[in-house]
């Protein structure tokens, strides 16, 4: 056995795959009976976020001693985790639309999914993998829950739900892919 599948085992990659998968046959399904219109960002949002939080349990490992004591470097393989969660939520929304109604553009999957990581990475780094799904459920809620907001500041706080082009969405995502996966491969969970 390599380091590749020790890892994945201990991070319980193949129990958050199979739950991604579930989420996206659901979606398919749920989304293949509705009629065909306009983009649900909101939809791909609920989705993107259900992905990213199945995979949260895995951005920490059963004995945090002994990850941080371990002769290897931690801190590629922790940004590169990050990145694949973000990957892997996003490839499931775009292989759901590939056979069923586009929910949203590529460009907005892939900038949600990307956020999204970040902040369940953030969130790992300050309060540990136990309530890692904190930040990324609280800004799904609060993107859902309050009434749309005006100007930059709304396009921000609402980066998740933002059309196609939104720089302000944008850079939003980005930034916290950026600050998330940099603490988190810098420090780790909090223990």
């Amino acid at each position: 056995m390599n380091w590749l599948v020790l890892y994945a085992r201990s991070r319980q990659v193949p129990l958050s795959a199979a739950v991604v998968a579930a989420v996206a046959l659901s979606v398919w399904a749920l989304v293949d009976a509705a009629p065909a219109g306009a983009e649900d960002r909101g939809t791909t949002a609920l989705v993107l976020t259900a992905n990213v939080l199945a995979a949260v349990v895995g951005l920490g490992g059963q004995d945090a001693v002994l990850d941080r004591t371990a002769a290897i470097r931690w801190a590629p393989r922790r940004a590169a985790h990050v990145l694949l969660i973000g990957a892997a939520a996003g490839a499931a929304v775009l292989a759901v639309q590939a056979v069923g109604p586009e929910m949203a553009s590529v460009s907005v999957v892939v900038r949600d999914s990307a956020g999204l990581a970040g902040l369940a990475a953030l969130g790992a780094a300050c309060w540990g993998t136990t309530y890692a799904w904190a930040l990324p459920t609280g800004w799904l809620a609060f993107t859902m829950l309050v009434p749309p907001l005006g100007g930059v500041q709304g396009r921000v706080g609402m980066w998740l739900i933002q059309p196609a082009g939104t720089t302000a969405a944008t850079v939003t995502a980005a930034a916290l892919l950026v600050v998330g996966t940099t603490l988190y491969a810098a420090a780790g969970p909090r223990r």
